[in-house]
C-alpha cells in the first residue's frame, strides 16, 4: 500500500513539473511575441482607412515590428534598426502606430545593457523625438509634444532600469542563499568531523585502557592458574567485569549515533569521582598506584572533569605497557586558583620502553592528551622522569577564552 502511494506520488509530481515548464514555455512565447503582434494589430484600422501609401506604410510596419522578436536576444541592434526604420517613416512624413516599438526597444536595451548604453540609446530616441516633433506637430504645440513623448521615453528607459536592477538583486540574494546554505553545509560537515575525531579520542581512551588491563589481567590469571586455580578463576572474573565496563562505556560513547538508543546517550560521562574506581582496575592488573590530593577543592565543569579523568586514564595505561615488572604509579591532583594540575608519575623503565611522541605505539594517545589540554588553554608536560620513570604533568585552566571554549564545546 506505501509503494503504490508513493508511485502515485511520483507521478503526481511528475505531472506537476510537466505542468510547470509549459507554463513557463508559453509565458516566455507570449512575452516574446505579444508586442509585435498587438503593435501589427493596432495598426490595422489605419491601413484600412488609407490616406497614406499602403505598399510603404506596410514596409515600414513590418520593419518596426518583426525585429521585436529577437530583442532579448539582440536589444541594441534591434533598438538600432527599429530607431533607423522610425527615421526614415518621419523623413518620410508617414503616421504610423508602429512607432511605440522605439518605447519597448529603448526599455529592452535598459533592462538588459549595462547604463552606458542605455543612456546612449535614450538619447538619440530623444533627438529623434525632436526630429518627429518638429516634422508633425504644429508650431503652437509643439514644446507639449515633445513634453509628453519625452515623458513616455524616459518612463520606458526608468522601467528598464528597475527591471534590470531588480533582476540583479534577485539574483544576488539567490547567489547568497546558495552560499549560505553551501556554508552551512560545510559547517555541518566540519562539525561530523569534528565529532567523528572526539569519539575517536574517546574511543582510543576507553578501549587501550580497558584492553591493557585485561591483558594482564589475563597474563597474571595464567600465571598462576596451575598453582592457585582458585585465585585465577578470581582474576578472570576481573577480566569478565573489565570487559563488560569496557563495552558499556563503548556503547554509552557510540550511543549518540544511534537514535534508539536513547539509555545508553542519558548514561553520565567519566568524573574526577571514578578517579578511584579507576585505580582499582589498575592495582587489579597489577600496578601499584595511589592519588593524592591537594588544594582546595571546588566544583568543577562536566567537560573539564571528563578532561582529568582521560587524562589519568591515558597516562595510567601506557605505565601499564611500558613501565615493566615491579614499577608503581602515583597520580597527584592539585586544585589552583587558575586550575587543576594533574601529575602522573611512574617508577618504571621509563625512557628505555616508553616510545617517543609520534611513534606508532603512543604517538596517538599523546596527542589527545595534547588536543584535551589545549582545549583549556593548558600546558602539557610528558617525558623521562629522573632518576628513572616517565611523568605526565598537565595544568588545565579553569576558565578558558573564547577560542579554547569553542575547542571544548567540540570535546564534549
Amino acid at each position: 500500500m506505501a509503494t503504490g502511494e508513493g508511485g502515485v506520488g511520483v507521478r503526481r509530481d511528475k505531472r506537476a513539473a510537466r505542468w510547470v515548464e509549459m507554463l513557463e514555455r508559453s509565458r516566455a512565447v507570449l512575452i516574446v511575441w505579444f508586442p509585435p503582434s498587438a503593435l501589427i494589430a493596432a495598426s490595422i484600422p489605419r491601413f484600412v482607412h488609407g490616406g497614406q501609401s499602403l505598399t510603404l506604410s506596410l514596409v515600414l510596419t513590418f520593419f518596426l515590428t518583426v525585429p521585436l522578436l529577437w530583442r532579448r536576444r539582440y536589444p541594441v541592434v534591434v533598438f538600432a534598426i527599429v530607431f533607423a526604420v522610425s527615421v526614415v517613416q518621419w523623413s518620410a512624413g508617414l503616421r504610423l502606430d508602429g512607432d511605440v516599438a522605439l518605447l519597448i526597444a529603448l526599455y529592452t536595451v535598459a533592462s538588459l545593457r549595462p547604463p552606458r548604453t542605455a543612456a546612449a540609446a535614450a538619447a538619440a530616441l530623444e533627438i529623434g523625438l525632436a526630429v518627429a516633433v518638429m516634422r508633425f506637430s504644429p508650431a503652437k504645440g509643439w514644446l507639449l509634444a515633445f513634453v509628453l513623448l519625452s515623458g513616455l521615453a524616459t518612463a520606458a528607459g526608468v522601467l528598464g532600469v528597475y527591471t534590470r536592477t531588480r533582476v540583479a538583486f534577485l539574483a544576488e540574494v539567490s547567489e547568497r542563499a546558495d552560499r549560505v546554505e553551501r556554508e552551512r553545509d560545510q559547517q555541518i560537515e566540519l562539525a561530523g568531523a569534528d565529532e567523528r575525531a572526539r569519539i575517536a579520542r574517546e574511543l582510543h581512551d576507553v578501549v587501550a585502557h580497558h584492553l591493557t588491563v585485561m591483558i594482564a589481567l589475563a597474563d597474571g590469571a595464567a600465571a598462576v592458574v596451575s598453582t592457585s586455580p582458585a585465585r585465577a578463576a578470581e582474576v578472570m572474573s576481573t577480566v569478565s567485569a573489565t570487559g563488560r565496563e569496557a563495552l558499556a562505556d563503548t556503547r554509552r560513547l557510540l550511543g549518540v549515533l544511534r537514535a534508539d538508543d536513547a539509555d545508553a546517550a542519558r548514561q553520565p560521562q567519566p568524573d574526577v569521582s571514578r578517579l578511584d574506581a579507576l585505580l582499582e582496575q589498575v592495582r587489579a592488573a597489577g600496578l601499584p598506584a595511589t592519588i593524592t590530593t591537594t588544594g582546595r577543592h571546588r566544583e568543577l565543569s562536566s567537560a573539564l572533569q571528563l578532561t582529568i579523568y582521560r587524562l589519568v586514564q591515558e597516562a595510567l595505561t601506557n605505565t601499564l605497557k611500558h613501565a615493566g615488572p615491579g614499577a608503581q604509579a602515583s597520580v597527584r591532583l592539585t586544585y589552583r586558583d587558575d586550575g587543576v594540575q594533574v601529575d602522573v608519575r611512574d617508577d618504571g623503565l621509563g625512557s628505555t620502553a616508553m616510545p617517543r611522541d609520534g611513534s606508532e605505539s603512543a604517538g596517538h594517545g599523546l596527542t589527545g592528551m595534547r588536543e584535551r589540554v589545549a582545549a583549556w588553554d593548558g600546558e602539557l608536560r610528558a617525558g623521562a622522569a629522573s632518576p628513572r620513570g616517565w611523568a605526565v604533568s598537565a595544568l588545565l585552566r579553569t576558565e578558558p577564552g573564547t577560542a579554547a571554549a569553542e575547542r571544548v564545546a567540540s570535546i564534549r
